[in-house]
C-alpha cells in the first residue's frame, strides 16, 4: 500500500521511540518534524531519514503530511489535534486524548464532520502481551472473568526525568500519566466500564528535580499522586486499580484477572510484550502462555501504522479515538468520585477494538 505520510508535532523524549519504530515499517513515513525548540526539532529529524524541519503553520500546510503526529504536552493535545483536522489531516496523539472529556468530544466532533480519522495512545496493547491474554480470555479457558486487578506503584518522574513539571500539573499525575495504558488493557481484555468508586491524595506537595541541568529544582504538586478505586465493567467484572507517585517501591502485579476456572497474569501494560502466565483450577501452578496473538517485536507507532493500514483497507482501526475517550472519561469520573465520595456512572462507553491475529499483517512487515 502506498505509505501514509506523517508530519510530527513535538519532538520531546517519547518521539525518539516513535521514529525509530515508524522508520523501520513499510505502511507509513516521517516527512516532517515541527517543534517550539527548532534545535530539538533537528536532533528528532535525524532518526527519520528525508524528513524536513519546519514550523507548524507549515506542517499543517503541506500537501506532503496526510497525518499529524501529536507528540505535545498533554495540555496542548485538543489544540493541536483541531489545528491537525481544519487542515484536513488526519490525528494520531500521544495519550490522553485531551486534557478533559469536554476537550475531548469536541475533537471527535470535528473529526467526524471533516471525515478523518482519529487515533490515540497507548498501542502497546497491540503487542503480544496484552493480545495474547485476550486470546486466553477470549477461548473461554479462565471460564467466566469475575474480577481483575491493576497496580502500578512509582516514587515519581522527577527522579529521572530532567523537566517534569507537566506530570504534577492538571492533565497529569499517576492516573492521567499511567493510567491510560492500565484502563486500556482492561478495558481490550474485559470491555468498557459502566461505574467506578475513587479515591485519592497529594499526601506531598511539592517535588524536587534529582537529575539534569535543573537538578535541585522545587516544584508545587497540583494533582492527586495517589489514586485507587474500583471498575464495575458493563459484564459484570470488577476492577481495583492503584496508580501512585507515593510508593518508594512495591511487589504488586501489573494485572491480574481473575476467573471461574483459573487466573492470568498480564504483562505489563506499558510494555508491547512480556509473558503471559495462568493458574487453571484443573491444573494448579503458574504455566507460561506462548504467544499466540499480537504484533510481534512492535514498539511505540504501531498504533499509527495499524491507522495507515486500517485506512488502506477501509476498516476500523484498533488505537481509536472513541476508546481513548472511554479511558479519559472512565478517568475523570474516578476522580469525581474521589472529589464527591459517591459512586460515579461513566457517561461514556466504546466496543473493544478487534483482536490482532498472530503475526505482522503485510502493512506493518519490518523495512
Amino acid at each position: 500500500m502506498t505509505p501514509l505520510r506523517i508530519g510530527v508535532v513535538g519532538a520531546g523524549r517519547i518521539s525518539g521511540a516513535y521514529l525509530r519504530t515508524l522508520g523501520g515499517l513499510d505502511g507509513v513515513r516521517v516527512v516532517a518534524v515541527a517543534d517550539l525548540d527548532a534545535e530539538r526539532a533537528r536532533r528528532a529529524a535525524a532518526s527519520a531519514p528525508g524528513a524536513r524541519v519546519i514550523d507548524l503553520p507549515s506542517l499543517l500546510a503541506a500537501d506532503d503530511v496526510d497525518l499529524v503526529l501529536n507528540l505535545t504536552v498533554p495540555a496542548a493535545h485538543a489544540e493541536v489535534a483541531h489545528a491537525a483536522i481544519a487542515a484536513g489531516k488526519h490525528v494520531y496523539g500521544e495519550k490522553p486524548l485531551a486534557a478533559t472529556t469536554g476537550e475531548a468530544r469536541d475533537v471527535l466532533a470535528a473529526a467526524a464532520l471533516a471525515g478523518v480519522r482519529v487515533g490515540c495512545a497507548p498501542d502497546t496493547v497491540l503487542g503480544t502481551g496484552v493480545q495474547t491474554a485476550r486470546a486466553v480470555l477470549d477461548s473461554g479457558e479462565l471460564g467466566r472473568p469475575l474480577a481483575a486487578t491493576a497496580f502500578m506503584v512509582t516514587p515519581g518522574h522527577e527522579l529521572w526525568h530532567p523537566d517534569p513539571e507537566f506530570y504534577y500539573r492538571p492533565g497529569g499525575g499517576p492516573l492521567f500519566d499511567m493510567g491510560p495504558y492500565y484502563l486500556t488493557a482492561l478495558i481490550t481484555l474485559l470491555g468498557p466500564v459502566h461505574r467506578v468508586t475513587g479515591m485519592s491524595a497529594a499526601p506531598v506537595p511539592s517535588r524536587t528535580i534529582a537529575t539534569g541541568p535543573r537538578a535541585g529544582t522545587v516544584f508545587d504538586v497540583e494533582v492527586a499522586t495517589h489514586v485507587t478505586g474500583v471498575l464495575e465493567h458493563a459484564s459484570g467484572v470488577l476492577s481495583t486499580l492503584l496508580m501512585s507517585f507515593d510508593v518508594w517501591a512495591g511487589r504488586l502485579p501489573h494485572i491480574e484477572v481473575h476467573g471461574s476456572a483459573g487466573s492470568l497474569s498480564v504483562p505489563d501494560p506499558n510494555e508491547f510484550d512480556g509473558p503471559v502466565e495462568i493458574h487453571r483450577a484443573d491444573r494448579p501452578g503458574w504455566h507460561t502462555v506462548p504467544p499466540s496473538a499480537g504484533y510481534r517485536g512492535a514498539g511505540r507507532g504501531y498504533g499509527t501504522a495499524d491507522l495507515a493500514q486500517a485506512l488502506a483497507l477501509g476498516t476500523p482501526h484498533r488505537a481509536d479515538g472513541r476508546l481513548a475517550y472511554h479511558v479519559l472519561d472512565v478517568m475523570e469520573s474516578l476522580l469525581e468520585s474521589a472529589d464527591t465520595g459517591r459512586v460515579v456512572t461513566v457517561g461514556s462507553s466504546c466496543e473493544r477494538p478487534a483482536p490482532v491475529p498472530a503475526g505482522l499483517t503485510p502493512g506493518l512487515t519490518p523495512g
